[in-house]
């Protein structure tokens, strides 16, 4: 059977139909992304030029900083857009870029906050042998570990939905392009999809957060030995560490591990992982560790100096 596809663009609903709302969410998610930017680059810029970039933990922080900022660019931008335009339409090609890319973005920062919290591990279960296990080398082995990851999760995503016939409606009860709302208005029964789609999902979402709670389970057990101070700043670190899963682990499970289901909670739920998250993240690493905060001071205070 040929498939039938008469849909060239999608048309959003958005996050509310309410004018006097999207004014305000307007402002609001604008100023969101501001801070998205502007954090993460400081971020990227302090672990570079701060002598940081040597470290492991910081290493995968400045990429996990690049990719929030890849992430929430995926969506952001059009969806405050849309939100005072009286057509909130996206092409076919286009919706299926914004489906690849954040999903891309979304397992890689997964990966990432994986890799982070078992570098975590090494540094406080095995503080010996340290930079032999995570060394450079290594390191760079995980990080093209987790590109590679997210490419295959995403790559199967676009690939089920692209194949599906799509003959109207075209209207997506979203701001963005996520699998479900596609696969409602898919033509076809999508229940085997729908499997398909949860299984890849649900590996990467709830695979993640398995083996991050294992590893902060172990490195807490782990801390009984240490002495107060090192319990202390071990505990610091990993706790800016957990809240991050919390709020990105929590959302994207509501989300991703249940069938081809949508409710109408999702649209806020998704802004948690998609906005909130990747706005966060800056100010948790930064207010909750020494080095960031005097590696920034630093870098301001060599900033005032060459103006002077």
């Amino acid at each position: 059977m040929e498939k039938i596809n008469n849909v060239t663009e999608f048309i959003f609903w958005g996050l509310s139909q309410n004018p006097r709302v999207t004014k305000v969410c307007f402002l609001v998610f604008s100023f969101f992304y501001t801070v998205i930017l502007l954090g993460n680059l400081l971020i990227m810029l302090t672990v570079c030029t701060g002598n940081l970039f040597k470290s492991p933990m910081y290493f995968f922080l400045s990429y996990l900083s690049f990719v929030d900022i890849c992430y929430s660019s995926v969506i952001a931008p059009k969806m405050i857009a849309d939100l005072m335009a009286k057509t909130k339409a996206i092409s076919f090609v286009g919706c299926m870029l914004q489906l690849f890319g954040s999903h891309f973005f979304g397992s890689t920062e997964i990966l990432i906050l994986t890799v982070m919290a078992y570098d975590r591990y090494v540094a406080i279960c095995k503080p010996l042998h340290y930079m032999v296990i995570m060394d450079r080398n290594r390191c760079n082995s995980m990080l093209l570990g987790i590109w590679i990851g997210g490419f295959i999760h995403s790559i199967i995503q676009v690939a089920l939905v692209v194949q599906l016939p799509f003959c109207g409606p075209n209207e997506i009860d979203h701001y963005f392009c996520d699998v479900h709302p596609l696969l409602k208005l898919a033509c076809t029964d999508t229940y085997v999809v729908g499997i398909v789609v949860t299984a890849n999902s649900g590996t990467i979402a709830l695979g993640g957060f398995v083996i991050l709670l294992i590893s902060y389970t172990v490195i807490l057990f782990s801390l009984r030995n240490h002495s107060a101070e090192g319990r202390c700043k071990a505990l610091s670190t990993c706790g800016s560490h957990i809240a991050v899963v919390i709020m990105f682990f929590g959302p994207c499970t509501f989300m991703y591990m249940r069938p081809d289901t949508t409710f109408s909670e999702d649209k806020m739920v998704a802004v948690f992982y998609t906005i909130i998250t990747p706005m966060l993240n800056p100010l948790i690493y930064t207010l909750r560790n020494a080095e960031v905060k005097n590696a920034m001071k630093s870098l301001w205070g060599r900033k005032v100096f060459l103006r002077c």
